[in-house]
């Protein structure tokens, strides 16, 4: 046995990556159990790993299936109805694949011996690949060679090299930590609705998103007698098409967006592959019945006049309500409390980079010393939300512009590109080529959809007028 292994027990935190020469992550399948690092605090409190499929499938389905589906008949009236909904089905195939060529990823990466719990430890692994290919595996080469000639009879390198090479060349990697989870459920007539303050709700809550649709179809039909003349039209200028498709485009990825599947994959008890795909069906499955409906039914009830916001042409500026005042006292609290189920399970990344800082992994979860700030830190970032989104109250723009800058990055052109390099595939192979159209085609997409989005802002900063409650559109 080689003396630098000698009292080495197979616990150490980190493992050195054989392709990138990083200290990474154990998977929980490691066989050893690496307690939290110090001062890790946001993982140890925030993030646990016990989840089934289904778990993960409720969390998708919190992340994704929001009130953001209120803007879904807002794109429809940009693009018309041909193109509305052949654009909503290719956006719906290809995030779902881009989700599942995710999952695939940290899969590899789980199989390596390196469980990813963060989205940025991801990307710092995979996309580091490109810089460490040269540098990064010429200096390990060159370290290994310099280690064999000193000490020829041994093939392992000691563990206190593995650290020192590991802290060089990712410092802030830290052992996977087993999350916490708690859940927190409301029961509103027949809909329950999952509010899980920890990633691990533990009801499913389709049925939530589910009145959303069916309040607007039930009163947007012919069973309202004052409802608007409907005109499907689009912009006579074809500049004015081009905009509007973008915008529509750029809001369709902010609808189906979700920056979080690997935190969400975290939480899944590990072997963790092949357990995403189950999930993303389930997700998808709720996704097809709330989208469809929601975009269909309302623009076919409101046209080209619908509002951004599909509750606010229930409530027009000028004449009277189309819907009875408690159903849209009913349909406003619903969003309300899919909106806490999404600031619970939706910002826990957030949270965890707060309470990193501001915790202290020394003392307990429940303690006052870490209790105290976790509650006031969380109260004031959703207050901070609450707050700007009620001053800002241009919701298609808004949501048009996140699209355009965040979601189509980070959900279209980042899972091919980290695919395309973890799993290398032929040049050749469809799936290479089909990730490198992809890249290309929603690269562009976002350039323009940026364009079209802030166009769109400054042509309704004119209306705009601090915390009204007439929403821009």
């Amino acid at each position: 046995m080689d003396p630098n292994m000698a009292g080495h027990t197979g616990d150490s935190p980190f493992l050195l990556s054989p392709s990138t020469g990083r200290a990474m992550t154990p998977s929980a399948s490691y066989d050893g159990k690496p307690g939290p690092a110090a001062g890790d605090a946001g993982a140890a409190f925030v993030l646990e790993s016990k989840g089934t499929w289904w778990h993960a499938g409720f969390h998708l389905t919190t992340a994704m299936v929001g009130p953001t589906v209120l803007t879904l008949p807002y794109a429809l009236r940009g693009m018309g109805w041909a193109l509305g909904l052949s654009a909503l089905t290719a956006v719906a195939a290809v995030t779902f694949y881009t989700y599942y060529l995710m999952s695939r990823v940290l899969d590899r990466c789980e199989a390596a011996g390196r469980r990813h719990i963060r989205f940025r430890e991801l990307a710092a692994d995979v996309l580091g690949r490109v810089g460490v290919l040269r540098g990064g595996h010429r200096a390990d080469r060159h370290q290994r060679r310099h280690h064999h000639r000193q000490h020829p009879h041994r093939r392992q390198l000691p563990p206190d090299y593995v650290r020192e090479l590991g802290a060089e060349w990712y410092p802030e990697a830290v052992p996977l930590h087993h999350h916490r989870r708690r859940r927190v459920v409301s029961l509103l007539a027949d809909a329950v609705i999952p509010l899980a303050a920890v990633y691990q709700p533990r009801v499913p809550g389709p049925s939530l998103r589910l009145h959303h649709p069916r309040l607007r179809r039930v009163h947007s039909g012919s069973m309202v007698s004052n409802a608007p003349v409907k005109d499907y039209s689009l912009s006579p200028s074809k500049s004015g098409k081009m905009y509007d498709a973008f915008l529509s485009i750029s809001i369709l990825a902010t609808v189906f967006g979700n920056g979080i599947l690997p935190e969400i994959q975290a939480t899944l008890a590990p072997p963790a592959a092949g357990k995403m795909v189950k999930a993303l069906v389930l997700c998808y499955t709720v996704v097809f019945f709330t989208f469809y409906l929601s975009a269909i039914s309302g623009y076919w009830a409101f046209g080209n006049k619908v509002q951004s916001n599909a509750l606010q042409s229930l409530m027009p500026d000028s004449g009277p309500s189309l819907a009875p005042t408690w159903l849209l006292g009913l349909a406003v609290v619903l969003v309300l409390l899919q909106l806490l189920a999404i600031a619970l399970v939706y910002s826990q990344v957030a949270y965890e980079i707060m309470e990193k800082g501001s915790a202290d992994a020394g003392h307990g979860r429940f303690s006052w010393r870490n209790l105290a700030p976790r509650v006031a830190l969380r109260t004031l970032y959703v207050a901070a939300c609450a707050f700007v989104a009620a001053a800002l109250p241009f919701f298609g723009d808004i949501v048009g512009v996140v699209g355009a800058l965040g979601f189509i990055p980070l959900d279209f052109v980042l899972p091919v590109v980290m695919y395309n390099i973890a799993l290398a595939p032929p040049k050749r192979s469809a799936v290479y080529v089909i990730n490198v159209a992809i890249m290309a085609l929603f690269t562009g997409v976002g350039i323009i959809g940026a364009i079209a989005s802030v166009r769109k802002l400054v042509l309704d900063a004119g209306q705009f007028q601090l915390f009204s409650d007439h929403v821009i559109s």
